[in-house]
């Protein structure tokens, strides 16, 4: 509708000719029979006008003066006015009409046809000019418009980006602070684990070293005629008992101590221990428990873990001197951090009212031989044989301390279905075959090695023995002993490794597994005449040890 051509030539012919001339160029032409009719047309719209000079005689253009008036400020609509040929000048009425149409060129008839085709050509590219002057006008506005609307709610946006940059900034801060919570706990795991690994394993070889000193040290006080040498050698094996007992709190740290697991109600077992725990507080302390149900069953050694209990309770006792309050709760709980697997757990939480910790050692206090105890009131193996008991019931320990205030030692345990409690009836098969009997000793350490066959001669029995299990298989074939002794860690072949061969060998062999450590697969093997030795272990364990397993 922008690109027509409007023509006005009332009179004669003059229009249908010059719409048929435009048509050549493809002009969209409309034919006006009077001005009033044309501004009507103009309000459609329109890309040029043609009049012809005489159509706006007699003031009937006032219509189209009007519209011309009311034209925006983008708009000069082109007019092409056909002049009629005169001889003089133009009349005062005529040059009105030409200033009042403004953007007006003048054609004098006659005029040849191609004049007319580029006079309107020029007329409707300045008419595009306008309409493309109309685009920037209006996306100026539009710019202008937006950027009114930009200002007028800047504030509230600023405003509102500033407390959603808030929130972010607090959500990044919580999590930046829970990442490291998590990773202070993973550390300090690391760390305990690392630790555990490396007593371990002196504990186990220091365990090697207390056996060949306690057994020799009781075969020379049996074969020894003198008193005092018999004396000597008993003060001897008292020390390597306490050496033992000093192993066995580093194995309990470390987990591989001799922990037996079974089904135990955590309620039953601390109501069973409250008189002992009673006399050991004093009467300065008053003692107080809480439970969370009626029973809380657990998988644990229940003489550890009354013993972990009651060292807690002991150390709460020196932590008021002056008296206090101690307290013992059970609780059922979900995991409280990544390094625990999913699941409930029973807690055993032990608080007390005491002197409390200083903040820069709590981190240690679960580390073998740390003591905030005066020198000789404490070997620091306490606290470190709770958390070994609890990681090796598959739980945790944590303790949470301030100054003045008091410390709470949390001992996290699996939770578990309730069982029956069961008497297990246990037999003794003991059976006198002592002189009758042929041993094989399979043994990697010489010294240790050496003290059995020693120790099993002495008790009557005919030993061989072999340093490895490659030999020890090789000696069966030969040997047929009534009885194979292994150790469990040897090089190349461990000791369950050769059970399993000589069991290829000889199917009902009857076997004793000496071992220090706990993480042995002791109940696939005891269904086929396998029995655990414990090391350290005295002379007397050795022999009813070797009794039941020839009886089994």
């Amino acid at each position: 509708m922008e690109q027509r051509v409007l023509i006005l030539a009332p009179f004669g012919r003059d229009a249908e000719v010059i719409a048929e001339v435009l048509h050549k160029d493809e002009r969209a032409c409309v034919v006006c029979r009077d001005a009033d009719a044309l501004t009507e047309a103009l309000d459609a719209g329109a890309g040029s006008a043609l009049i012809a000079e005489e159509a706006l005689a007699d003031g009937h253009a006032s219509h189209l003066f009007g519209w011309l008036a009311r034209q925006p400020a983008w708009s000069d609509l082109p007019f092409i006015l056909l002049a009629a040929n005169r001889v003089g000048h133009r009349s005062a009425r005529g040059l009105e009409v030409l200033e009042r149409l403004g953007n007006v060129v003048v054609l004098e008839r006659p005029l040849n046809s191609e004049t007319l085709r580029r006079a309107v050509a020029s007329s409707l590219r300045a008419r595009a000019r306008q309409y493309e002057s109309r685009r920037h006008l209006a996306e100026r506005m539009e710019a202008q418009e937006a950027l009114v609307h930009l200002n007028d709610s800047l504030e509230s946006r600023i405003a509102e980006r500033t407390h959603e940059l808030a929130s972010a900034n607090n959500r990044l801060m919580t999590e930046i602070h829970e990442r490291a919570k998590v990773q202070a706990v993973l550390v300090q795991s690391q760390k305990m684990e690392a630790l555990g690994q490396l007593t371990g394993g002196i504990a186990h070889d220091f365990n090697n070293l207390l056996n060949v000193i306690m057994v020799n040290a009781e075969l020379i006080g049996r074969v020894a005629n003198d008193e005092r040498i018999r004396a000597m050698a008993a003060t001897v094996r008292r020390a390597t008992e306490r050496g033992a007992k000093l192993t066995g709190q580093l194995l309990a740290f470390s987990r591989n101590s001799n922990l037996d697991l079974k089904a135990v109600d955590v309620v039953a077992l601390l109501q069973g221990m409250r008189d002992i725990i009673t006399v050991s507080l004093g009467s300065g302390i008053h003692y107080a428990t809480e439970f969370h149900g009626d029973e809380m069953w657990t998988q644990a050694d229940a003489n550890q873990l009354e013993l972990a209990i009651l060292n807690l309770a002991i150390n709460a006792r020196d932590a008021m001197p002056g008296g206090g309050q101690l307290s013992i709760r059970v609780k059922e709980r979900a995991a409280p951090d990544p390094t625990l697997g999913e699941g409930r757990y029973v807690v055993v939480e032990v608080v007390d009212t005491g002197l409390g910790i200083p903040a820069d050692v709590v981190s240690r206090v679960f580390d073998p031989f740390f003591t905030t105890k005066p020198i000789g009131k404490g070997t620091g193996l306490g606290l470190s044989q709770v958390y070994g008991i609890a990681r090796q019931a598959g739980g945790t320990a944590r303790l949470f301390s301030e100054e003045g205030v008091g410390t709470t030692v949390e001992v996290w345990l699996p939770l578990r279905e309730r069982v029956d409690s069961r008497a297990e009836a246990t037999a003794d098969a003991e059976a006198n075959a002592v002189g009758e009997k042929r041993v094989l000793v399979v043994e990697d350490d010489g010294e240790v090695r050496a003290m059995l066959v020693e120790s099993l001669r002495m008790l009557g029995y005919t030993v061989t023995e072999a340093a490895d299990g490659p030999a020890g298989l090789n000696r069966l074939q030969d040997d047929k002993p009534d009885l194979l002794m292994v150790d469990f860690a040897m090089p190349g072949m461990n000791g369950i490794d050769v059970i399993a061969a000589a069991r290829k060998m000889h199917e009902d062999l009857p076997v004793i597994l000496a071992t220090g450590y706990a993480d042995v697969d002791i109940s696939g093997l005891a269904v086929k005449r396998c029995t655990i030795l414990r090391k350290p272990f005295q002379l007397d364990d050795l022999a009813r040890t070797v009794r039941l397993g020839l009886a089994a």
